[in-house]
C-alpha cells in the first residue's frame, strides 16, 4: 500500500532516535508521529505518573486545548477513574469505545465533549521491572474499536515510550535497554540487520529472511553486494560507506532474491557508535516492488488517456516544450476536433462514442511517424506534434493524410460510423515566444476550420483574435470599478474533511456593477488579464484580504489562514514579492495567515524563476498552494519540484466521484501521491454529503464547496458555526 512509505519512515525515525539517544521530547514526538501515520484519526497523549501522589498529569501537547490540559492534571488513579487512570491502576490496556456512555468518564465527560473527543485507548507505560511511569493513550473523535493490529502497535508504542524514558532517566541500565532493543530487532516487521565495518552481515531478523529468501545463517559473514544486482554494486557500496563514516543514508537499490528474480529494496543505513567510535552499521530494509509497480501504473495513468492509451494533455505539453527549444526543422502542431461527435455520442450512446474515440486514436497512430506525437486533449479533441518535418508543405501533406485516414467509415459493433475532423495547424516558422502560444494559434486555426465547413484543415496566418465592442466598454467599466471601489471580497470556508471544522477561507472577488448588477469573475478576470488591469486589481485583492484577515483575527473568532488566487501575470511581474510584503505590513497580518493559490501556468515562462519566487515566499512564512490540479498543464514533475504545501483538486474530478470509477481512481491517485510528498490535499466543489464521506474514506485532508457554505461577505462568515454544514 502507498501509505506504508511514511509508516516505514516514522518507524525508522523512532528507532533512530532511540539508537542515537536523542532527547526524550524528540523520541516521544517521533513515537506520536508513528502512531498518527498508522492511525491518522488518532490523537496521541502522554500522561506521566507521580508515585508520591498516585496521580497522572497530561504532558504538554499542541493537540489539546489549554483548558483540557489543565483539567487533566494530578488526576488520581483507581478502579473508578477514567480509562487512563484505570489503565494505570490495573496496569493493563483499557479501551473506552465511547466516552459518552462510559461511566468512568463521568467526571471528565464535559471536558472531553468540548474537546471533541469520543473514544480513548490507554496503555500503561511500565518498565521491565514493573515500575509504572505513566500512560500512553490515543484519543479519537468518533467511537473506536481497536483491531488486533492496532492493539499490538499501540502496545509496542507504550513499550517504546517506556524505553525512551528509561534511557533518558538512567543510562546506566544499559542491559535492560539492550534487551528492549533486541526485542524490537527480532520482531520488527521490516528487515533489520547489522554489518561489520567491511559490510559483512553479522545478524538479521526473520523479516530479512522473508524479504531476501535467504535464512540468516546463509547471509552471516557474506558481503551485502552478494545479494545485490551487479549494476547496483557501486552505488550500494557508496551508500554503505556514508554510514560507515558516520552519516545516515536512505536509498533504493535492486536486490537478487534467493529464487533468482530482482526486486526493489528501500534501505536505511546508519552507524552504530560505542563511546564515540563507529563499530558497525545497522540497516533497515523493505521490499517495495509492489509499491513501485503501483507508482508506475499511476504515472502511466497521469500521463496517458486511459480510453485511447494516447499521451494526455500533460505529456503533450511537456513534449511540445522540449521540442520548442530544439533548433532545426520547423515545429508543427495540429489541433484536431472531430466533426459531429456529439451527435454520434448522443444518438448511439456513450459506449459507441468511446469505441469510436479509441478507433480514431488507432488510425492516428498509424498516420504519424516514429518521432511524432499524437495525444488526446479532452473529449473529442486530439493534438499532433510534428518536430521533424522538412518544410511547411510537409505539414499540409500530414493534415491531408489525417483527413484521408478518417474518411473511411468506422465499423463499431457492426454499424458503419462516419466521422470527419477540423484541423488547425500552426508552425514556429513565424515569431513565437513560448510553446503554449503555438498551441493557442492551432486552437484559433481549428476554430476557423470549423467555420469554413469542417472536414478541412486551416493554417494559422497571424493574429485572428478580435476584441469585441462589449469588451472595450467593459474594460472602461473595469477601470472605473477600480477607481470607485465597486469590488467586494466574499469568503468561502475550507473545512477539515471528517469533522467539518473550519480550517481556512478562500477569498473570491465580486463586482457590483452600478448598472449591470453582479458581473461574474469568469467575465472580467480574463478581460483584466488581457488588458493588464489584473495587476492593480490583484494588488487591491491582496491588500483587502490582508486587512480582512487581520480584522477577523482581532475578534479572535475566526483565526484561520485566508487563501487568495494569484494570476500568473501578477505572479511573474517584477515587484510582486514587495507587493505581498507591503500588504502584510500595512494590515499588521502575520505571514502564516496568508496563503497564495497559483496554477501551473506560472511555470510557462520559466520554472526556475517561479520556484525561486515560491522559495522566497516560503522563507517569509507564506504558504503557496497549487490550484486546479489535474487540469490544464498539470504535471507530476510540478508536484515534485514546486516548494508548495498544498494541492487543490479541481471540481471536475469531484462532480462524479461517487459514480465514475475513473474520476475516483484519478482522485485517489493524486491524494496518495500528494501525501507521499507531504502535501495537503483540498477537494473543491463538494455539493453533496455523499461526496464528503467518499473523500473522507480516501483520506482527503480538506474540503470546500456549497455542501458546507457558499461564498459570502466577511460579516456572514464571522457568524458561521465552527463546524459545517450546519445541522
Amino acid at each position: 500500500m502507498l501509505y506504508e512509505l511514511p509508516l516505514m519512515e516514522a518507524q525508522q525515525e523512532v528507532h533512530e532516535r532511540i539508537a542515537q539517544e536523542a532527547p526524550l521530547s524528540e523520541t516521544l514526538d517521533a513515537i506520536a508521529h508513528w502512531i498518527e501515520v498508522l492511525l491518522p484519526e488518532a490523537i496521541v497523549a502522554f500522561m506521566h505518573f507521580d508515585p508520591q501522589q498516585q496521580t497522572l498529569s497530561l504532558s504538554p501537547s499542541q493537540c489539546f486545548s489549554p483548558a483540557y490540559q489543565a483539567r487533566l492534571q494530578k488526576v488520581p488513579i483507581g478502579p473508578d477513574a477514567a480509562s487512563f487512570g484505570y489503565a494505570a491502576y490495573r496496569r493493563q490496556a483499557v479501551v473506552t469505545e465511547d466516552i459518552r456512555t462510559d461511566p468512568r468518564w463521568a467526571a471528565f465527560r464535559d471536558a472531553a465533549e468540548r474537546e471533541g473527543l469520543r473514544a480513548c485507548y490507554s496503555n500503561p507505560v511500565i518498565t521491565a521491572s514493573g515500575e509504572l511511569l505513566g500512560t500512553f493513550g490515543t484519543y479519537f473523535r468518533q467511537p473506536f474499536h481497536p483491531t488486533d493490529t492496532s492493539r499490538r502497535r499501540l502496545k509496542q508504542a507504550a513499550a517504546l515510550v517506556a524505553l525512551a524514558i528509561i534511557r533518558e532517566r538512567d543510562t546506566s541500565k544499559h542491559r535492560a535497554l539492550a534487551e528492549w532493543y533486541h526485542s524490537l530487532f527480532v520482531n520488527h516487521p521490516d528487515g533489520v540487520y547489522a554489518f561489520d565495518l567491511e559490510g559483512r552481515f553479522q545478524r538479521g531478523n526473520a523479516a530479512l529472511a522473508r524479504i531476501t529468501g535467504y535464512p540468516e545463517e546463509a547471509m552471516i559473514g557474506h558481503h551485502f553486494n552478494e545479494f545485490i544486482e551487479p549494476a547496483y554494486h557501486e552505488f550500494t557500496q557508496a551508500c554503505f560507506d556514508i554510514a560507515r563514516q558516520g552519516g545516515s543514508r536512505q536509498y533504493e537499490t535492486m536486490g537478487i532474491h534467493q529464487e533468482g528474480h530482482a526486486y526493489h529494496l528501500e534501505i536505511l543505513n546508519f552507524p552504530v557508535s560505542v563511546d564515540g567510535e563507529i563499530v558497525g552499521v545497522y540497516g533497515i530494509c523493505r521490499d517495495i516492488t509492489r509499491q513501485r509497480e503501483q507508482e508506475a501504473q499511476l504515472a502511466y495513468q497521469a500521463t496517458h488517456d486511459l480510453l485511447t492509451h494516447l499521451p494526455n494533455r500533460t505529456t503533450f505539453d511537456e513534449r511540445l516544450e522540449a521540442a520548442f527549444g530544439v533548433e532545426g526543422n520547423p515545429l508543427v502542431v495540429m489541433h484536431l476536433d472531430l466533426d459531429g461527435f456529439k451527435t454520434v455520442n448522443d444518438g448511439l450512446g456513450h459506449r459507441i462514442g468511446n469505441q469510436l474515440l479509441a478507433a480514431v486514436a488507432e488510425r492516428l497512430r498509424h498516420v504519424i511517424d516514429q518521432d511524432d506525437t499524437v495525444a488526446r486533449l479532452t473529449g473529442d479533441e486530439f493534438a499532433l506534434l510534428l518536430p521533424r518535418l522538412n518544410d511547411c508543405q510537409a505539414g499540409v501533406d500530414m493534415a491531408e493524410r489525417v483527413l484521408n485516414a478518417l474518411s473511411t467509415p468506422f465499423q463499431i459493433e457492426g454499424k458503419p460510423v462516419h466521422i470527419s475532423a477540423s484541423i488547425g495547424i500552426a508552425c514556429n516558422c513565424d515569431a513565437v515566444e513560448c510553446p503554449h502560444e503555438l498551441m493557442q494559434q492551432a486552437d484559433l486555426a481549428m476554430a476557423d476550420a470549423k467555420q469554413q465547413g469542417r472536414n478541412i484543415w486551416h493554417w494559422y496566418r497571424g493574429n485572428e483574435r478580435q476584441i469585441t465592442e462589449a469588451s472595450v466598454l467593459l474594460r472602461h467599466d473595469l477601470h472605473t470599478a477600480l477607481r470607485d471601489d465597486q469590488f467586494e471580497l466574499y469568503y468561502q470556508p475550507i473545512v477539515e474533511a471528517a469533522s467539518g471544522r473550519i480550517r481556512g477561507l478562500e477569498a473570491l472577488i465580486r463586482w457590483h456593477h452600478p448598472e449591470k448588477g453582479m458581473i461574474s469573475p469568469g467575465v472580467f478576470i480574463p478581460l483584466a488579464e488581457q488588458t493588464g488591469q489584473i495587476i492593480p486589481l490583484g494588488r487591491w485583492i491582496l491588500r483587502r484580504v490582508c486587512q480582512d484577515a487581520a480584522a477577523m483575527q482581532m475578534t479572535g473568532e475566526r483565526v484561520v489562514p485566508v487563501a487568495v488566487n494569484i494570476s500568473s501575470l501578477q505572479f511573474r511581474r517584477t515587484g510582486f514579492l514587495e507587493d505581498v510584503q507591503q500588504a502584510l505590513h500595512a494590515a499588521g497580518l502575520f505571514p502564516e495567515y496568508l496563503e497564495l493559490e497559483v496554477t501551473e501556468s506560472v511555470l510557462l515562462d520559466g520554472a526556475e524563476q517561479a520556484i525561486e519566487l515560491i522559495d522566497h515566499l516560503k522563507a517569509l512564512g507564506i504558504k503557496v498552494a497549487l490550484d486546479d490540479f489535474g487540469t490544464g498543464f498539470s504535471s507530476l514533475s510540478y508536484l515534485r519540484d514546486l516548494p508548495i504545501h498544498k494541492v487543490k483538486l479541481d471540481r471536475a474530478f469531484i462532480k462524479d466521484i461517487t459514480t465514475d470509477r475513473r474520476d475516483a481512481a484519478i482522485v485517489q491517485g493524486i491524494i496518495d501521491m500528494a501525501h507521499h510528498l507531504d502535501l495537503v490535499v483540498v477537494a473543491e466543489g463538494i455539493e453533496e454529503e455523499q461526496q464528503q464521506w467518499d473523500l473522507v474514506q480516501r483520506h482527503c485532508d480538506l474540503l470546500q464547496g456549497f455542501h458546507f457554505a457558499k461564498p459570502m461577505p466577511r460579516g456572514a462568515v464571522m457568524g458561521l458555526p465552527d463546524r459545517l454544514p450546519e445541522p
